[in-house]
Order: structure tokens, then sequence, then C-alpha cells
């Protein structure tokens, strides 16, 4: 598939991203994709060609600009001291409220784009899944459908937690899909947000992926498991397919 990397004006500064064509003459739907917490890497880049490969044309910027370059960790660096602390001062630095308003500059990006048909379908993994979330709510008139996947901090206590925004969500749709074993994802969190969603009569799934673990989808982890991967992929594909075409 056609990609090219372009240079966007986020809130603090130039974020880097890489814009994803089908094959072939548009325009065609769009979607907005937030990388995991290990950043911008081949795998990252695998998944949107793969979804671009469905024809969509697919917006993945790098989160993490306000770090710099794109840069990449590995889940292993969780249990290395300074690794694991290098990663959470970049990730400190793209909270929700930060992507919040980066996300409005890619939106407009998308909306520019002649390329693009005119409904936009966000998606997110682990720390990704939050800010696409987030972007249901936030922004309501531009975004369609949302789907995040193992995803974390989504009904917390915090006061920029997602499921705040829930009436917000009304006239878009969201999918949201759980691992089975996920330390992230307590299930008074999972409880709250499902009351969250149901009270705001907001149409969404929630879905359970039993025996799976935090990462699951994304192939260079040790924890991607490919039935549960390809299943989590189907249900991505059927949400866009009835949302945005």
């Amino acid at each position: 598939m056609p990609v090219s990397e372009v240079n966007i004006p986020a809130a603090d500064g130039t974020a880097a991203a890489w814009w994803f064509k089908p094959a072939g003459k548009g325009p065609w739907p769009a979607a907005l994709m937030f990388m995991d917490a290990l950043g911008l890497r081949p795998a990252m880049m695998a998944m949107a060609e793969r979804l671009s490969g469905e024809g969509y044309a697919v917006l993945l910027p790098n989160l993490f600009y306000r770090s710099g370059p794109p840069q990449a960790f590995a889940m292993g660096d969780f249990a290395d001291e300074a690794r694991r602390a290098k990663l959470m001062a970049v990730i400190g630095q793209a909270s929700i409220p930060a992507v919040r308003k980066d996300t409005e500059a890619y939106l407009a990006f998308l909306a520019a784009r002649p390329e693009v048909s005119g409904r936009i379908g966000c998606f997110g993994y682990c720390y990704g899944g939050s800010r696409a979330m987030t972007a249901l709510g936030a922004y309501p008139e531009k975004v369609t459908a949302v789907a995040t996947f193992h995803a974390s901090n989504l009904a917390t206590e915090a006061p920029d937690s997602p499921h705040l925004l829930a009436a917000n969500m009304k006239r878009g749709r969201l999918y949201v899909g759980i691992a089975g074993i996920d330390q992230s994802v307590p299930p008074e969190e999972e409880g709250r947000l499902a009351s969250a969603l149901r009270a705001a009569e907001v149409d969404h799934a929630i879905e359970n992926y039993p025996g799976v673990r935090h990462g699951f989808t994304v192939p260079d982890t040790p924890v991607y498991d490919r039935p549960a991967a390809e299943r989590a992929w189907s249900r991505l594909l059927r949400l866009f397919q009835e949302t945005l075409h």
C-alpha cells in the first residue's frame, strides 16, 4: 500500500505521522490509529498497512513527539529500572489531556485530505485505547466509531478518565475488547465503564477475550495470540464496515 511520512502541527510541536492509502483511486473512509505504549515500530506500521489494504486511509501519528523523534520500546523494558523510567517519562508527556489536544490536529488533517470520503473512525491499543476513546467523547461531531483493544485507564477515578465523556458519545459507536488476563483492568474498572456507557445510552459492545494477556493483538509482543488477535481484527473490520461506509 502507498505510504508516506507527513508532519502535522500538533498542540506542542510537530508530530511525525505515517499516512497509508489503499491502492487505486479514492476517496476512502479514514481511520486514525493510536499506537500502543511501546511506540512507533514495524509492528504498528504493519497493522496500519493491513487496515489500509481493506480500503481505509489510515493515519498513524507519533503520539510521543514531545519526547523527540519516534522511538520504540519492548515489553521487557518494564523489568529494567532505567528503561522503565524512560518509558514512563515519555508516556507522562503524552498524557490523555495532551493527546486529546493533538487529536484535533490529526482529525483536521484527515478532514482536509481529498482522499478521505468523510467519515472517520479511531482505533487504539493498550495506552492508545484510552486516547482513542477520548476522541469519541471530545470530538463527537468528527469521530463516528472507535475500537479499543486491551486498553487500560478507560474508567478510572482520574478527572481525565475517558468514561466521564460518555454523555458525548451517543452519536457514535464504541467497541471495547478486553484481555481476559489483564491486571491493568480490574473488575471494578470494567464495571464502572459498562455502567457509564449504559447510563449514557451509548451504542457499545464490551467483549472479553478469555485466556489472553494484555497486548495479545500486537505481533511483536511475547503475549501475542494469533486466534484472539484475528478475532479482534474481525471485530474492527465489522465496526468500520457498518459505520464508516
